[in-house]
């Protein structure tokens, strides 16, 4: 978010979180790209901020989140001091979640995989509907062939992102890997190490596809310690993944933070992912 619009949703949350009765003295901005999370005390609540125009999708996550809690997963909670759902005012989707400490920086290999297993299982008790990951690609190709969203993408490297895109997609969306509910982007960045071990958060990525994607998502030694996933699937889901990023990148509306070096970087991910 633009820093107007970040001022904006700062008061619009500290604004919601008065009116339901938590105390707000002040705001500390934790991540922004198209929504933003910030942390507010001395509540001590993490609430997550996006333009009205992703309500859905905000929507969307707190209900994963509400579900999987039901079932113990490895997930960030929503606040309990409010009603879980996602809140209007001036013109953002406010959501209300548990603050969580950070403790120490990295989360082992073996611990990360085992926090996915689980979080896997939990996904599978869940009923609910979510796009194919191939539908994040087709999305992804419409981007890549459309030259007035993407006018600075120059047309090798226009080639190499729709033909990763497509002939990778067929693969993963042939139906001959086993499929579940997603994480849909389970990074490291997307995994918190708390008190009460590795939790998952961002969930408004869920999706359906192998667990491979997920797992192409998390660093590679982390494959090599979850029982039964295919290495080979991992490499061509890692490609797709690099493709996505840089694609969303190259979009002319896209606000990530350092843009112009994940332009570039993220085409040589996504060649360096290919050669492997």
């Amino acid at each position: 978010m633009e820093a107007s619009e970040v001022r904006r949703a700062v008061e619009a949350a500290g604004a919601t979180a008065s009116a339901l009765g938590l105390q707000v003295d002040d705001a500390v901005v934790i991540h922004n790209s198209d929504r933003i999370a910030l942390r507010l005390v001395p509540c001590d609540v993490l609430v997550r901020v996006a333009p009205s125009a992703h309500r859905a999708g905000s929507e969307f996550e707190v209900e994963v989140a509400r579900r999987l809690a039901e079932v113990d997963g490895p997930v960030a909670e929503l606040e309990p001091r409010v009603e879980p759902r996602v809140y209007l005012r001036d013109d953002f989707a406010i959501s209300f979640w548990t603050y969580y400490e950070p403790v120490g920086s990295e989360i082992a290999p073996a611990h990360y995989a085992d926090a996915l297993v689980r979080h896997h299982a939990a996904l599978r008790q869940v009923d609910l509907g979510a796009p194919h990951v191939t539908e994040r690609v087709a999305g992804a190709l419409r981007e890549v062939a459309d030259r007035e969203r993407t006018p600075a993408l120059l047309g090798p490297d226009r080639e190499l992102l729709s033909n990763t895109l497509s002939s990778l997609s067929t693969a993963i969306g042939s139906g001959e890997a086993r499929e579940q509910l997603l994480h849909g982007e389970p990074h490291p960045g997307n995994l918190l190490k708390t008190r009460r071990g590795p939790l998952f958060v961002d969930l408004g990525t869920c999706c359906r596809g192998p667990i491979e994607f997920d797992l192409a998502h998390a660093p590679e030694e982390v494959g090599e310690h979850y029982s039964g996933a295919d290495p080979d699937l991992i490499r061509q889901c890692r490609a797709v993944m690099w493709a996505l990023f840089a694609t969303w990148r190259w979009r002319q509306d896209d606000q990530f933070p350092d843009r112009q070096y994940w332009r570039a970087e993220g085409l040589n991910r996504v060649r360096a992912a290919l050669d492997r």
